[in-house]
């Protein structure tokens, strides 16, 4: 599941809507937005976000966020490292490869780091 995905299923959750019932109002297909949240979907276009954050009647920085998840929720992503250093190099390629085994705790932590803020260890 994608951030975005995950978001658009919490908005849903909280506000009773089914996915069929969304997937109504917008004029798509229940797979589709059913694969959209699961991240089996690429990113979203800006349209279909706007129409998401229209759906659920969001503002200011509720849809600044949802803009935000959906630029950070392509499921596939390439890291592109020619001329960098090869620790850069190294440093794609393990994440690549280890990605699954890490725990929650440890994504949250790296994520944290990559954004500029430090996370205490628990």
């Amino acid at each position: 599941m994608t951030p975005f995905g995950a978001k658009i299923r919490e908005l849903r959750r909280a506000r009773g809507v089914t996915l069929k019932q969304m997937a109504a109002a917008l004029e798509l297909s229940p797979a589709y937005l059913s694969a959209l949240e699961h991240g089996q979907r690429g990113r979203p276009t800006k349209a279909l976000v706007v129409q998401i954050c229209e759906y659920f009647h969001l503002i200011w920085d509720d849809y600044e966020e949802m803009h935000r998840l959906a630029r950070l929720s392509h499921p596939r992503v390439v890291v592109d490292t020619r001329g960098l250093s090869p620790e850069a190099t190294e440093t794609a390629n393990l994440l690549a490869e280890r990605i699954a085994e890490l725990d929650a705790g440890t994504l949250v932590a790296v994520a944290a780091l990559l954004r500029g803020k430090r996370v205490r260890p628990r």
